[in-house]
């Protein structure tokens, strides 16, 4: 059975940090993601990386904030974020994907397989 568990979300004041952690059980998948939605926008991907290899892809409005890693041994990615703004205030869900992608940027999309049950990020300014 696959499950997908996330801790690590909370409040945090605008230039802090926090790291959020998703553990994978039941099987290895070929990448794994986060994602974040707030009320009335659409959810997108911040980061994703493939298991293998490691390679990372992050959307613009965190690259040089947020960095994607993966634990091999715990079945476990984190997402680490500094310098927090009130514009990542959102739910942040962890996902997992089982098929490959050609392209590393295809990793933004929404097709992944198994979805976390969500954590809440709050920012305040």
């Amino acid at each position: 059975q696959v499950q997908l568990v996330e801790s690590g979300g909370g409040l945090v004041q605008a230039g802090g940090s926090l790291r959020l952690s998703c553990a994978a059980s039941g099987r290895t998948f070929y990448a794994m993601g986060w994602f974040r939605q707030a009320p009335g926008k659409e959810r997108e991907c911040v980061a994703a990386i493939r298991w293998r290899g490691g390679s990372t892809y992050y959307a613009d409005s965190v690259k040089g904030r947020f960095t994607i890693s993966r634990d091999n041994a715990k079945n476990t990615v984190y997402l680490q974020m500094n310098s927090l703004k009130p514009e990542d205030t959102a739910v942040y869900y962890c996902a997992a994907k089982s098929t490959a992608v050609a392209i590393l940027r295809n990793l933004r999309n929404t097709n992944y397989d198994y979805w976390g049950q969500g954590t809440q990020v709050t920012v305040s300014s």
